[in-house]
């Protein structure tokens, strides 16, 4: 399950507004119809609140009609879902949501700031044999009409820019790899400890959140081992799975700045095997060009 990047803040406020309003005593489907008429015709959140207005009215559920917006609506579902199954307030639930996306969200723009610096400097770097070409120019040499008009110029010139795109292919490829991951680390063990705060058991629970189908092979390892341990001891287990949501948030964010620290190394391969050899291609071998060119030889 994955969480958009440009609408979570969103997401998590209006959910922290639907919890407020079932904890007034709001009944559930008419809190989507009081957000919707309460907002801007022209703003988001009053027409996501409209549409799913019209999903519960046309005899869908609540979980369901929220769930059909898909992006970050999908864990937000999700907990409603597992909070009405074990016969638990709706409320807490979505406010533990809401913790663990503004979690996740705050390590992921950390990375996100981390990862900007390398990446515009190689963006930049990239640049540098266009530069060079327009520098060749303006410095007097006859750099456009040797790549343009010249054999050796020419091959010059498409082997310039083919190194100039497989740069900027590899180096997006790069900085892709060390983007900051959508899923949402912790929330299967969330919504592990939402379902067993509200009397369901273990097994139950399990089978609640395998059904929404959240998280990773690694995630149900560890929600697992969680759920040894805690029978082991004879401890409640909703706070050790929180802990534990807690620590795989918090080992996101350690991961994706190493990935961040790596990013400045690997971004030297396309730098160095590409853009440096088309600023010679395209800056240095041209303005070499032109001057043979130049130079009369004496017979």
């Amino acid at each position: 399950m994955t969480m958009r990047r440009e609408h979570s803040a969103d997401v998590a406020a209006t959910t922290l507004r639907i919890a407020v309003l079932l904890e007034s005593g709001a009944i559930p489907e008419r809190v989507f119809s009081y957000i919707a008429e309460a907002c801007d015709d022209d703003d988001p959140i009053g027409d996501f609140a409209a549409r799913v207005n019209v999903r519960i009215r046309a005899g869908v559920g609540v979980a369901d009609a929220v769930e059909a917006e898909g992006g970050s609506w999908e864990w937000v579902a999700s907990a409603w879902r597992i909070a009405t199954a074990v016969g638990s307030p709706v409320s807490p639930a979505l406010r533990s949501m809401v913790g663990v996306a503004n979690d996740a969200r705050e390590a992921a723009n950390e990375v996100r700031i981390a990862l900007s610096e390398p990446a515009s400097t190689a963006r930049l770097m990239m640049w540098l044999p266009a530069v060079s070409v327009v520098m060749g120019v303006v410095l007097g040499f006859n750099s456009f009409v040797i790549l343009t008009t010249n054999p050796i110029g020419i091959a010059c010139l498409v082997l310039g820019v083919g190194m100039i795109v497989l740069a900027r292919w590899w180096t997006r490829r790069i900085v892709a790899a060390a983007a900051p991951s959508t899923v949402v680390p912790g929330l299967r063990a969330e919504l592990m400890s939402i379902a067993l705060a509200g009397g369901a058991s273990p097994a139950r629970a399990q089978q609640l959140v395998d059904d929404v189908d959240v998280g990773g092979a690694a995630e149900a390892d560890e929600t697992a081992h969680i759920l040894r341990l805690s029978r082991i001891a004879g401890v409640p287990a909703v706070d050790l799975l929180r802990a534990s949501a807690s620590a795989m948030v918090a080992q996101a964010r350690t991961t994706g700045r190493l990935r961040a620290t790596r990013l400045a190394t690997k971004l030297l391969l396309p730098i160095g095997v590409c853009a440096l050899p088309a600023f010679f291609l395209l800056g240095v071998a041209p303005m070499m060009l032109s001057v043979i060119a130049s130079t009369e030889v004496p017979l």
